[in-house]
């Protein structure tokens, strides 16, 4: 038996306890997850400069260093995460429906946790602790497999968490991490069937690829981000500066940034330079259409074809002028990548048609796109975005990490 398939055996004996831990004893490991984090949060730190001096000598970029940073703000976020986990309903054991049928069998349906989830995910360490708070919560045991940048970070935030389940009488292996970060150990989780029940990636576009195309188990597919802004004809001009200033700038390396403008022709000339007084207080790269260029000038870099459907993760904003909102609708359900998509608009049919035929995720109306989160969304955390069309899309919770299973009441009846 391979490290891996003796972890997966462990997770698989710890999620059956897990499964029938009722609300209260989950409740409390969570708590004691939250508070030994805030306790040890020097040893987090610590762990995590080791990883950032690292990704500094390895020339990564700034966008990605700060994905991979922690500092104690973004600990109390972490924590305060954990514990609003804590504070929602539990979803096990809900009855979702219950009929009787004419022969007297009484059949009805009740939420279950789907086993052991793994997560493969990249230079994100709060996604260590969001994702085990959310597994746990939901009866799953989670093995995860973070990336080699952020190794030493994760290391210790397992251990942490793994020391206060022992504490809460939980089986230590409803959180594991797999401590070797090759390709080869990611290839053997995409392939430990007999033991993961499900398999989420979480990350750039060629990890997802890479998960979906070779994973042997099944697979929750999560989203690159390729969101637009559409800042339409009749648009309050100053709002749609705003909101594409903190969809682009407010936090460029994640899924939920905007990665590309669209403004319709009709206020291209007023809107452009307006939106430009805002981005360029960051530096933010412009790669546009002609009709951009010849609005803006030398400040923008004549956007190349792959422009349209890049997810640059940096401060770099593609421009495109459009017709109208056929144009518009049409351009981002050919290049969006079924993520988070918002209109600009003060006309409610402009509106609802965006809403009705945007094939999205999420779709926005007058707001910023960096609003897809499971956190603002009221879930407390989030184990990734599916933009897939499956049981589970958008931020997926406590009920996304959830199955069903059929209960049948007789009394004596047979077939």
């Amino acid at each position: 038996m391979t490290i891996l398939e003796t972890q997966g055996l462990a997770a698989k004996n710890a999620s059956r306890i897990l499964a029938v831990a009722d609300t209260a004893q989950k409740n409390g490991a969570l708590e004691a997850v939250a508070s030994a984090l805030l306790a040890r949060q020097g040893d987090i730190l610590s762990a995590n400069a080791m990883d950032l001096a690292a990704a500094r000598e390895a020339g990564m970029r700034q966008s990605l260093q700060d994905r991979l940073a922690l500092d104690e703000n973004r600990i109390a976020g972490i924590v305060e995460g954990v514990r609003q986990v804590c504070a929602l309903p539990d979803p096990i054991g809900a009855v979702t429906k219950m009929d009787k049928r004419p022969n007297g069998l009484i059949i009805g349906r009740r939420r279950v946790p789907l086993g052991v989830i793994g997560i493969i995910y990249e230079a994100r360490p709060n996604v260590t602790v969001d994702a085990a708070a959310l597994c746990l919560k939901s009866g799953n045991a989670v093995i995860l497999r973070g990336g080699k940048e952020a190794f030493h970070s994760n290391e210790m935030l397992v251990r942490i968490m793994r020391d206060a389940l022992e504490s809460a009488l939980l089986p230590r292996d409803c959180v594991s991490l797999v401590m070797d970060v090759s390709r080869e150990s990611a290839a053997g989780l995409m392939n430990l069937t007999g033991y993961l029940d499900v398999l989420i990636p979480r990350g750039g576009a060629g990890l997802i690829r890479s998960v979906v195309e070779n994973a042997r188990v099944p697979v929750i597919q999560t989203g690159v981000g390729v969101c637009h802004v559409y800042v339409h004809e009749k648009a309050d001009l100053q709002m749609g500066a705003e909101i594409i200033y903190n969809a682009k700038t407010s936090r460029p390396s994640v899924c939920n940034a905007a990665e590309c403008l669209l403004v319709d022709r009709a206020v291209a000339r007023d809107f452009l330079p307006m939106a430009w007084a805002f981005l360029k207080n960051k530096g933010v790269e412009l790669r546009g259409c002609p009709e951009t260029r010849a609005i803006l000038g030398e400040v923008v870099i004549p956007a190349a074809a792959g422009d349209w459907d890049t997810e640059f993760g940096d401060y770099i904003l593609a421009v495109k002028v459009v017709g109208g909102e056929d144009e518009a609708i049409h351009f981002i359900n050919a290049h969006g990548t079924g993520h988070s998509e918002s209109i600009v608009t003060a006309d409610y049919f402009a509106a609802q048609r965006f809403l009705d035929e945007v094939d999205a995720a999420a779709v926005y109306v007058n707001a910023s796109t960096r609003f897809t989160d499971g956190f603002e969304f009221g879930l407390g955390a989030e184990i990734g975005i599916s933009t897939q069309k499956m049981h589970a899309r958008g931020p997926m919770g406590l009920e996304e990490l959830t199955s069903s299973k059929y209960i049948v009441y007789g009394t004596g009846q047979i077939r």
